[in-house]
């Protein structure tokens, strides 16, 4: 897979050489609409913005937190503090108002485990699926019909799902063959929604 270099050149010669548009360029190219408008307004793409990390807004709190789920060592089962009563409860008491959910739960998740152990508590324990970008997918071939030239053909379609963010690609294939599956994954690259109406599966051959 080439660099955005690479792609915004391939994009602004398909225009020169074929005179293709928007959308047959952002099929060709599997980017969004966007990209191909950025390519062929600039010949460089535009710089990366680094995320700036906002600091935390639980520090404050988190003894606080820590004495609640203290208070739950001594606390029957279905007493114990839950993450939304947690944040209740700073927010009444401690005047936390920016703290979000998520923010909460999770410390209190990870929080909750590390002092029921050091308490010498039976620990539950969670192993969360976490699939890194681009390292896992699932693939597979399925039968189907179609009409071509008037013919009723029997073709195959490469399903592709994608691990990290659960998108698919779909791509109708003559064969199962390996060059149909090496096609298959070029749709990988910019997928941005399942094929619809507006972006119906390409044809391998």
């Amino acid at each position: 897979m080439g660099s955005r270099v690479e792609l915004f050149a391939r994009i602004r010669r398909d225009v020169r050489v074929e005179g293709l548009g928007i959308r047959a360029l952002a099929r060709r190219h599997g980017v969004g609409r966007d990209t191909v408008r950025t390519a062929l307004s600039r010949a460089e793409p535009p710089p990366r913005k680094t995320p700036v990390r906002a600091s935390s807004t639980l520090g404050p709190f988190k003894d606080a937190i820590d004495a609640m789920l203290r208070e739950d060592l001594e606390a029957p089962r279905k007493q114990r503090h839950t993450a939304t009563r947690i944040l209740a409860r700073l927010a009444d008491e401690y005047g936390a108002r920016d703290l979000s959910y998520s923010t909460v739960r999770d410390y209190v998740r990870l929080r909750r485990a590390q002092i029921d152990l050091a308490a010498g508590r039976r620990v539950e324990v969670f192993v969360p699926q976490e699939h890194a970008l681009g390292a896992e997918a699932e693939v597979d071939f399925g039968e189907l019909w179609v009409v071509l030239g008037g013919v009723k053909t029997k073709c195959h379609m490469f399903v592709m799902r994608l691990s990290h963010s659960g998108r698919a690609v779909h791509r109708i294939c003559l064969s199962q063959a390996q060059e149909a599956f090496l096609e298959g994954h070029r749709g990988v690259r910019g997928v941005r929604r399942r094929p619809g109406p507006e972006h119906p599966p390409r044809l391998a051959t």
